[in-house]
């Protein structure tokens, strides 16, 4: 019988040393996560104290690090956001970047001659130096965007991603054609139009119009009838609704428009 009461004692003793064991290192698991929070947390506070501070570059990589270090983190979605916003501001800013050159205005220069050389836009190059009308002067510097850029339609998603050397750039979400009628492949950016009137049925609805529903911008693609625009109609967007075009908000198009010049592919994927 002492031997049998030993016996259940030293198993007991056992089973409590292992649920201490497991109890201990469940605590050491809850500890290095909750630090492991703590530091993706220091890391967003971080790069949004830069990004209100005018840091672009600092606070970019300290999003790109948290993502990069934190790949499910819950700031993740908030951090890729932040990042296509800070590419826009830094290409809209005459900030140099790693894909912008500082060119000097050579005598019989115009805006528009830069920017096909550099296979850019007069908008683009306006808008990243400030500048109030088209007029320049031999010896002055301008900010000119030198990245290749490109737009990836995914159909499935709903979304449009704008690329700078094939590295994604931007995201944004979309309309895109109803039963699938947005055609897949790869096409070009043919016409440009601000503002632009919409032909329906022999009928001409102006811009402006509440029933225009391609909005305040048109690029058309090199398949003839199919393009990007805006809308008159915003609760549409990351829906299959449309004739087969892909819809953006205004404001969305309208920053694209800026960027790509004609001559950008466009690529559509399920």
């Amino acid at each position: 019988m002492r031997r049998f009461i030993f016996v259940i004692a030293g198993v007991l003793a056992v089973v409590f040393v292992i649920a201490a064991f497991i109890f201990l290192a469940k605590i050491k698991v809850n500890i290095a996560q909750d630090r492991k929070n703590a530091s993706e947390e220091e890391l967003f506070k971080e790069a949004s104290a830069a990004q209100a501070g005018g840091k672009l570059i600092k606070a970019k990589e300290a999003y790109q690090k948290l993502i990069r270090d934190y790949p499910q983190g819950k700031n993740v979605p908030a951090s890729e956001n932040m990042i296509w916003d800070l590419n826009i501001k830094a290409l809209f800013s005459q900030m140099p970047t790693p894909d912008s050159k500082i060119y000097e205005v050579h005598p019989q220069d115009t805006l528009g001659k830069i920017a096909k050389n550099f296979g850019t836009t007069v908008e683009l190059i306006m808008k990243a130096n400030n500048l109030k009308s088209d007029i320049i002067r031999p010896g002055m510097k301008l900010k000119v965007a030198a990245a290749k850029f490109s737009i990836l339609v995914d159909k499935s998603q709903n979304t449009l991603t704008l690329k700078s050397n094939d590295e994604m750039f931007k995201v944004y979400q979309v309309a895109t054609g109803l039963d699938n009628s947005t055609p897949v492949g790869t096409f070009k950016i043919v016409n440009k139009i601000i503002d632009p009137p919409w032909y329906k049925a022999g009928a001409i609805v102006p811009p402006g119009s509440p029933k225009n529903i391609l909005g305040t911008r048109w690029l058309g693609w090199s398949i003839p009838g199919y393009g990007i625009h805006g809308t008159t109609e915003p609760e549409s967007i990351g829906k299959q609704v449309t004739a087969g075009c892909v819809r953006m908000i205004n404001k969305d198009v309208e920053e694209i428009y800026i960027i790509i010049p004609i001559g950008t592919e466009v690529t559509v994927t399920d």
